[in-house]
Order: structure tokens, then C-alpha cells, then sequence
């Protein structure tokens, strides 16, 4: 997406780095000490990068991608890896991660290749962008909804909770009642006068460019329809002989990689997730793959953009990232409650999209015309996907303690706050105090 005017949407920054191959070991206990830190589970004088302090972070990672043999038996050094969701602008953030995050940064990326000798801000921001790379698809859960105004609806929740308890036996016995009492409550407090206010919305420049992006893609489809149709019985077939020849074993995942794993999940009411596969080998399934992802960004970016992705409204943010000319891909996502809970949750709603976005990768339990079985033999898919997970060593969320649906309820408290409503309105929006 084009970058519209600041914290009018979310953007993704992905920056990637090779680690200098002695320091690799290095750079591992210097991630595990960051994340300790960031869990609160230790790493006492850590380096750190203060996320907080920063504009418009939701959330933040660094990983370390261990040496891969391609399927090729080529072999792809190790890196480094740092993604963050963030409000717009993009640029704002690459210059204050490069400054208040100086001593984070040249403590992990200062072990990679490239990385400046003596660096200030500018040598740090010129480092990050010459390392970024895209990401091809990005699912946020509400787009336009920031940082800020996620904190304050929590702030104001809190407030009127704290009104209501304090205030039990004297409040009026009808909903309406109720309701003013909360309004007076929140007009007599000057830090709450923003909320008084509608939460600001995308300006109608972004909205109309939107508008455009979707108007253009649909004449594209249009076009390029009639070919596809005559080659779909073609690609169909060529798709379920690969099918059908690809190996799909049943592997469990190592145990101690599934403790390591384990060891950094549940800290809060998110979770993060990152999962890196091989794409399988021939033209056939880079096509697919490539078919895929644009078809999922353009429905993240147009369809499933107010916290619903196809009935799953676990999921903060979600990411697709092809890495190494194509040859992986690395999914990233921010989500709600347990892993395991996440997985049945697609796995009952879009295993369909599950079977698309993730067959092509090696070792994915077979599918059959590309959206059907694969994800519904349960037990092979969560295996697959555990034994293709890597730990996120450090992680940051502006919001730990707030699920999607908490994020949700409070933008809608605080949009029936005032105007006009009838009583059963009235009802149903106490009802999400």
C-alpha cells in the first residue's frame, strides 16, 4: 500500500540482516537476554529497545533464522530478522527506532554484516532501509485504528468501570439513567475530553485512493478472466498430479524444540507466532504461491478489514513474507489466547485458507485441489505447523493485556458514549461494560 498521511492506517517494517558467522552464538544469547528482559523473566541488564517510547508501535519482534540447506543443499547463512506493525508514517518510526532504540540495535544488528562501525541516527536509518524488505501480504485486525486511540478506549473502560463500582447505589434505575450518569462522568473529566469525540477515521484522500486500488484490481480480474478460464482445467490437472507426488509424512516435532518453544508462550492475552517453510520445488507452486498471496493481500486490504478474517477475530495483525528469492516464505501473526485454541479456530473456519496459503510449503499434509483435506487432518497439520515454527526471542505488545475482542468493545463503548439511541441501543451497549 501506498503510505498515506500520519496514523491514517497500519504499515509493516521488516528488516533483515545476515549475522557475521562468528557472532552467531553471540547474537542468540544476546536475543534470549532481550526477551528474558521483555518477559520480565530475567535478563536484568540487557540492552533493550523502548518500544513504549515510540509513536504508534503495536507490535514488535526479533528473531534469529538459524543456517537452512535449500532443496538445492545450497546454503542460506543465518539472519537476523526484526518486524513491527506500526501506524503510518513508516519513515517516522525508522528514525526513531534508530535513535531512541540505538543501544537495542547496535547490540543485534551490530553483530550482522553491513552494520556501520561507529553509527548514529542517519548511519542506523540508512542501515534499516537498505535492509527492508516487502512483506506480499498484511491482515491487520481494524485498519486506521491506532496505538493511541487503543489505549485511551482502554482508559476511558477503565474510568467508567471505576465510576459504575464507586457509584452502585446511587445510579438511576433506567438504562438511559445509566447512560447519562456516565456521560456527566466523562465530561467532568478533562482527560477524557477526547472522548467526547468520534475516534478519527482515514482521511478521505487514503479512503478514495483505496477506493481506486480496489476499482483497478477488479478491471485487472475483469481482463484477465477469459485466459484464466482457459487455462484453469489445465493448471488443475498439472496441480492434482503434484498432488498427488508430493511427499506429505507425518512428522512429530522434537520435543525440546516444542519446550523451547513453549517456554516463551503465554505471558499475556497474545501470543506471537512465526512459522518459515521451503516453497515446493517447479514453477507450478511459485505461480500458486505468488497467485495466493495477491489474492490475500487484496482481500486483507479490502474486505476483511474490521476485526472479522473470514469468522477468525483472534488476530491482531498477520503477515506473509517470501524470503530468499522466493525460495521460503515466513508468516508472522499477533493473536489471542493459547496456540492451540488459535489452530482450531482455523482449522473449523478457513482450512480452506489454510490449504492455500500454506501447500505449497514442503512437508504440508496433502491437499486435494489445493483448498480441500490437507488442514483437516488435524493432528498432521498442527504437527506440521509446531516443527515449522521458530521462537520469536524478543516480543513487544503495545496492549498485552487487551484480546481483539476487548479492543473491540472498547471502540464500541466509546462510540455509543453520546449521540442519539434507542433503549434496546442503550441496553446492548451497556451489556459490553
Amino acid at each position: 500500500m501506498p503510505e498515506p498521511g500520519r496514523g491514517a492506517y497500519q504499515v509493516a517494517l521488516t528488516v533483515r540482516a545476515p549475522i557475521r558467522r562468528d557472532r552467531v552464538d553471540e547474537l542468540r544469547r544476546v536475543l534470549d537476554q532481550m526477551g528474558a528482559l521483555a518477559r520480565g523473566t530475567g535478563g536484568a541488564g540487557a540492552p533493550s529497545i523502548p518500544w513504549a517510547a515510540m509513536d504508534g508501535v503495536h507490535f514488535a519482534r526479533l528473531l534469529l533464522l538459524d543456517d537452512s540447506t535449500d532443496l538445492d543443499g545450497r546454503l542460506i547463512p543465518a539472519s537476523l530478522l526484526y518486524m513491527a506493525e506500526l501506524d503510518a508514517p513508516l519513515d517516522r518510526h525508522a528514525h526513531q527506532l534508530a535513535d531512541r532504540g540505538a543501544a537495542g540495535l547496535d547490540a543485534t544488528f551490530g553483530l550482522c554484516e553491513g552494520y556501520p562501525a561507529q553509527p548514529d541516527g542517519a548511519a542506523r536509518r540508512a542501515f534499516l532501509l537498505e535492509h527492508s524488505i516487502p512483506s506480499q501480504a498484511n491482515y491487520v485486525n481494524t485498519v486506521g485504528r491506532t496505538v493511541e486511540q487503543i489505549q485511551q478506549e482502554d482508559a476511558l473502560r477503565r474510568s467508567i468501570e471505576a465510576f459504575l463500582d464507586a457509584n452502585r447505589d446511587r445510579l438511576p434505575d433506567s438504562p438511559e439513567g445509566v447512560r447519562a450518569a456516565i456521560q456527566i462522568h466523562v465530561r467532568s473529566e478533562p482527560t477524557l475530553a477526547w472522548a467526547t469525540r468520534r475516534a478519527p477515521m482515514p482521511s478521505p484522500r487514503w479512503r478514495a485512493g483505496e477506493a481506486l486500488h480496489m476499482a483497478a484490481n477488479t478491471v485487472l480480474v475483469l481482463a484477465v478472466l477469459p485466459f484464466v478460464l482457459v487455462a484453469l482445467p489445465f493448471y488443475v490437472v498439472a496441480l492434482r498430479i503434484h498432488e498427488m507426488r508430493d511427499a506429505a509424512p507425518h512428522l512429530r516435532p522434537d520435543p525440546e524444540h516444542a519446550r523451547a518453544l513453549s517456554a516463551i508462550e503465554d505471558f499475556a492475552a497474545q501470543n506471537q507466532f512465526s512459522a518459515v517453510g521451503y516453497v515446493k520445488p517447479g514453477g507450478l507452486r511459485k505461480v500458486t504461491v505468488a497467485l495466493v498471496l495477491w489474492l490475500i493481500q487484496q482481500a486483507a486490504r479490502h474486505v476483511f478489514t474490521r476485526a472479522d478474517l473470514s469468522g477468525v477475530k483472534t488476530i491482531h495483525f498477520a503477515h506473509w513474507t517470501l524470503l530468499d528469492d522466493g525460495r521460503r516464505v515466513i508468516f508472522t501473526s499477533n493473536y489471542d489466547n493459547s496456540l492451540e485454541s488459535y489452530m482450531d479456530d482455523f482449522i473449523d473456519k478457513v482450512a480452506y485458507g489454510l490449504n492455500a496459503s500454506f501447500s505449497n510449503g514442503v512437508g504440508f499434509p496433502r491437499t486435494k485441489f489445493l483448498f480441500f483435506e490437507g488442514a483437516r487432518h488435524e493432528h498432521e497439520f498442527k504437527d506440521h505447523l509446531r516443527i515449522r515454527q521458530i521462537p520469536s526471542q524478543v516480543f513487544y505488545s503495545a496492549y498485552p493485556e487487551l484480546s481483539a475482542r476487548n479492543i473491540d468493545d472498547n471502540a464500541y463503548l466509546r462510540s455509543g458514549l453520546f449521540g442519539p439511541l434507542a433503549r434496546r441501543e442503550v441496553e446492548t451497549w451497556l451489556r459490553r461494560l
